[in-house]
């Protein structure tokens, strides 16, 4: 899933370096924010976050999906507690981070929630009814972030099923709607920031992610899975690097 990893990385870097109040040295602290990967399969660049902000020491991610190896294809809370949620199943993430939200506003702590879902995930009806719950109940706690990159397994997503009119769907269950460049990390901190402004309503942003972003030579490429000969990820890395 590294193509879904690279145009997802924006979007990763901003809220585990910029927007959430997290700490790696204490991560059950019970006043962090929560991020909930709902996507649990898109775990590249989920655990390449986590240990460059200081979860797990970085020489893990050699074992990344080889026998057991705690990093697993789908993430899940056997990892550690900055897992949020074993969320393999798509659809399911955000019942937990619905609950998370309400919870936290009950106790009256000023945790906000972050749910990372798909496009795709979106045709999953689970979605709509955890979606309907945080409008019904105005979790303002609660921002819902769809990384949409047009594609999920089956192809295209406007042939295999279209979400539109997806903006109007979500205002109409009650959310506070944007819709930014999700490979633009200036886009992205400003919509948080008028996320959290947000009073009385959970907010959703469409965050509008380019496949391959940052390697010139897989960008727009429309495809679920790849694997790469090993020449090709040298050569991808150091494009990566010389961007740095």
């Amino acid at each position: 899933y590294v193509q879904q990893g690279l145009g997802a990385a924006d979007m990763f870097a901003s809220l585990y370096f910029a927007e959430a109040t997290l700490d790696p040295a204490n991560p059950s602290w019970p006043d962090r924010d929560r991020i909930f990967l709902t996507t649990a399969h898109n775990t590249a660049i989920f655990y390449a976050t986590l240990a460059e902000r200081g979860f797990f020491e970085t020489e893990r991610l050699a074992t990344y999906v080889t026998d057991g190896s705690p990093l697993e294809i789908n993430s899940s809370e056997r990892m550690g507690p900055f897992v949020e949620a074993t969320c393999g199943s798509l659809g399911q993430g955000l019942s937990v981070a619905v609950g998370c939200a309400l919870a936290a506003r009950r106790q009256g702590r000023a945790s906000r929630v972050y749910v990372i879902a798909g496009d795709g995930e979106l045709q999953e009806g689970q979605i709509w009814e955890a979606a309907m719950l945080a409008g019904a109940k105005g979790l303002d706690n609660l921002c819902l972030i769809v990384d949409y990159n047009f594609v999920q397994s089956e192809g295209p997503m406007d042939l295999v099923m279209s979400l539109e009119p997806l903006m109007d769907k979500m205002e109409s269950f009650g959310f506070a709607c944007q819709e930014v460049d999700g490979n633009d990390m200036g886009a992205l901190l400003s919509a948080y920031e008028q996320a959290r402004e947000t009073k009385g309503r959970p907010s959703f942003i469409k965050a509008n992610t380019l496949m391959g972003k940052g390697v010139a030579s897989l960008e727009g490429l429309m495809f679920h899975q790849l694997r790469f000969p090993p020449e090709v990820a040298a050569s991808a890395r150091t494009e990566l690097e010389s961007q740095l």
